[in-house]
């Protein structure tokens, strides 16, 4: 048997192949566009490993059982959407890259300020972590929402899945928050006295 026999192709490998091949072959005014692509998810990339050390100090902090469960269900989801955007990159033929978000830092100083400014304990810090945390979802939703658009857009169909998976995600992760918010966290933080 020949040594230079060829392994087969998996049909994952070949769709990468395929949307590399894509990338590189479209009209200038797509190029630009592939570039804002790969530009914003080296932003979002960032942000998600950012979060993974911000989400277990919001844990901590978090004096609901429930909103503490929240967090640390999210720290775990949020390493896999780490996980996602290394696909992505790969699928891509590029080395996963992080660019500093700066609006993902100032959300994370946001919720350490009302760590800080609010009492150890109570249903108030919780109403803060708890906004802080929807800020935080909301952006990732406008993020992985438009990234998934381009990818589309770009004819990327793999990519633009891989990010409407961990947009349902997050989404699902903001309406978590919003009911623990009103079945009794908001509720409880409003009978507390100063």
């Amino acid at each position: 048997m020949s040594k230079t026999m060829k392994r087969p192709t998996t049909r994952k490998s070949s769709t990468r192949k395929t949307a590399a091949r894509a990338m590189s072959q479209e009209s200038d005014a797509k190029s630009m566009l592939q570039e804002f692509l790969v530009d914003e998810l080296k932003d979002i990339y960032w942000a998600e490993k950012h979060l993974t050390k911000a989400l277990p100090k919001m844990a901590k902090a978090a004096s609901s059982e429930e909103l503490r469960e929240a967090f640390e269900n999210h720290l775990s989801q949020t390493e896999e959407h780490v996980s996602r955007l290394e696909q992505v990159f790969e699928i891509l033929g590029m080395k996963p890259m992080a660019k500093k978000c700066d609006a993902m830092a100032g959300l994370v100083e946001e919720g350490k300020s009302i760590i800080e400014d609010t009492e150890d304990g109570t249903a108030t810090r919780d109403v803060g972590l708890i906004m802080a945390a929807q800020k935080v979802e909301h952006y990732e939703i406008a993020t992985y929402g438009g990234l998934a658009q381009l990818a589309k857009t770009l004819g990327l169909t793999e990519i633009k899945d891989i990010l409407g998976q961990t947009l349902s995600e997050e989404k699902e992760t903001d309406e978590l928050l919003t009911e623990i918010a009103e079945n009794h966290v908001n509720v409880e933080a409003a009978g507390e006295d100063e």
